[in-house]
């Protein structure tokens, strides 16, 4: 399984963007981005959640929990179990 500077590193060439294009996303210099790739430092909770969002995946997928990029939701509360 791939970890965090892994796949972000994965998705954004995918995406065919630069690290400063990403940075822009979450508002941090191409530097972070590097530094992210280079798995030297991870970025605050919310801005994993903006990466996770504009990638379309899972935190856990992004964090190189599972292999498995699809966001699953749980039913609200109370809501009948399918």
């Amino acid at each position: 399984m791939a970890n965090f500077s892994e796949r972000i590193r994965e998705l954004r060439r995918k995406r065919g963007i630069t690290q400063t294009t990403l940075g822009k996303v979450i508002e941090v210099g191409p530097d972070s981005i590097s530094t992210y790739e280079k798995g030297k430092y991870y970025p605050e909770v919310r801005k994993l959640i903006i990466l996770a969002d504009y990638f379309g995946v899972s935190l856990d997928y992004l964090m190189g929990r599972t292999d498995d990029p699809e966001v699953h939701q749980l039913p609200p509360p109370g809501a009948p179990r399918v």
